[in-house]
């Protein structure tokens, strides 16, 4: 099958092993691929990852690997990325996102979805409601992980909220925060994103332009950079908490003293509820339109992971 792989090298190759559902899996025909900054970070060494890379996909399942899993047959899906045993102490203790002997689609251990198809267990897929086409629906699972930040924090209407970076995760978390009455400020340096959430209502500021002045109650730092962690520890408050919701893999050094000064709270934050994110779609209480900047077919994925680089890029799909 064609599929886009890296093997130290990024490349398209047309003949890659189909996979096989084994019992509690099911085969899912992949129809459209949203690339995000983790599937460009896997090109740069991130994981040390090796295989078909992405995660973020909607499908219709084509097969089962046991009679459980028919019942998802010929249905639109998304899926939930983190394959777990269900056994470990963290599976036991409800926290299997973190599952000891998980596989990670497209990023530890497994095969991603930029492929003609993919597998997954069947308990990780999520039925796509009739009234999403897949240019929305493709956006669940970065969607989910924007929720995530409110599931573990649970911010005050009365809290300061600043979101640093203007990419595709910062307008969907600043949206998850609109959801929940607050109003963040977004910190960008694109000016054209940062006009985008002006119109749905955030209010916005060009990174060069901001005075931080220690007093927010919670900073999403999702830039992707080490400035922006930089910026996110001058706009957090005393005992205030900065969420990162992306991977800072550059290892550049940071001086965390002020982190110990001030007492701030630094909380990682990864996947998230899907259920939540398909019913905020569902709703339209978040605004996808104008975020889908290029699209590729599969035979220029290479190409697709380029463009979803360029200064103006949010989301780039690549289509089967």
């Amino acid at each position: 099958m064609q599929a886009l792989v890296y093997d130290g090298e990024l490349k398209v190759v047309s003949d890659y092993p189909a996979p096989k559902a084994a019992h509690d899996e099911v085969v899912i025909d992949v129809s459209l691929v949203g690339v995000c900054r983790t599937d460009i970070e896997i090109t740069r060494g991130y994981m040390d990852f090796r295989g078909v890379v992405g995660h973020e996909f909607v499908g219709v399942v084509a097969s089962a690997g046991s009679p459980a899993g028919e019942k998802w047959l010929g249905r639109r899906v998304v899926g939930e990325i983190n394959c777990v045993c269900g056994k470990c102490e963290m599976c036991l203790a409800g926290l299997k996102s973190h599952c000891s002997n998980r596989t990670v689609l497209g990023i530890q251990g497994r095969d991603g979805c930029a492929a003609e198809r993919v597998v997954l267990p069947a308990a990780n897929l999520h039925a796509v409601p009739d009234t999403l086409r897949d240019e929305t629906a493709v956006f669940v699972e970065p969607l989910a992980a924007a929720f995530q930040v409110v599931q573990q924090v649970r911010p005050s209407r009365k809290d300061r909220c600043v979101v640093i970076g203007d990419g595709r995760l910062a307008q969907l978390t600043a949206q998850v925060l609109m959801c929940r009455g607050l109003r963040p400020l977004v910190v960008g340096i694109n000016e054209s994103k940062l006009r985008r959430l002006e119109r749905l209502g955030t209010g916005c500021l060009l990174a060069a332009d901001a005075r931080p002045r220690h007093d927010a109650h919670l900073v999403v730092e999702a830039s992707g950079s080490t400035d922006g962690l930089k910026m996110a520890m001058e706009f957090v408050r005393p005992r205030g908490t900065i969420v990162l919701k992306s991977t800072l893999a550059e290892g550049a050094p940071v001086n965390l003293s002020p982190i110990v000064v001030n007492e701030v709270c630094i909380q990682g934050s990864r996947c998230g509820p899907f259920a939540e994110a398909i019913g905020a779609l569902a709703r339209r209480d978040v605004d996808t339109e104008g975020m889908i900047t290029a699209e590729f077919p599969l035979a220029k994925g290479v190409e697709a992971l380029a463009a979803s680089q360029a200064p103006d890029a949010l989301k780039v799909l690549i289509r089967l």
